[in-house]
């Protein structure tokens, strides 16, 4: 693992990896440092254990966590280093979702975790890039240029809705 890094992915497995790489690429497109590993909180404790405490050395910044099923794995990350974790819930084959979700957002008094919608990575990417904007005046002024581009991007939708209408913008959206 890299020594300075901002951010710590992690996922409790690699069937997370097609969701949580969009955390990741979100993080590339800002020039943020991050590092991504697949550790599972049930399956290898002792080596979850040893990596948060590592993170708690190496002074990370920020921890998205992926998981689903039980997705314990950011509360336990969350218990044990004293940065923002943000949750992503996986979707789930038997609960759609839900029971990641529920096991993520229902952290005890003294131990949050931020939480993003059920496959969420990229918003949990955007999250964590706004939280380390905070404190670091180049990726602030990354965000707001995000957000610019996002404000742009509907209005030139609906200035294009305005100009063709909507029977013609729906055909258009479906080639």
């Amino acid at each position: 693992m890299e020594k300075n890094v901002d951010v710590a992915i992690i996922m409790g497995s690699d069937s997370d990896l097609p969701i949580m790489k969009d955390a990741a690429k979100f993080l590339d497109d800002m020039g943020i440092s991050y590092e991504m590993t697949i550790l599972s909180v049930h399956r290898c404790p002792d080596a979850a254990s040893d990596y948060a405490k590592s993170l708690k050395e190496r002074k990370i910044k920020v921890i998205i966590a992926g998981a689903g099923g039980a997705a314990h794995l950011p509360g336990v990350f969350a218990a044990q280093v004293p940065c923002p974790v943000i949750g992503v819930p996986i979707l789930s084959k038997s609960l759609g979702g839900q029971d990641s979700l529920y096991s993520i957002v229902q952290m005890p008094s003294g131990i949050p975790v931020a939480t993003v919608a059920i496959n969420g990575a990229k918003n949990a990417g955007i999250l964590a890039a706004t939280m380390l904007g905070i404190s670091n005046e180049e990726i602030y002024n990354k965000i707001c240029d995000f957000k610019e581009s996002l404000k742009d991007a509907v209005l030139k939708k609906n200035e294009k809705l305005q100009k063709i209408g909507y029977e013609e913008y729906l055909k258009e959206r479906k080639e």
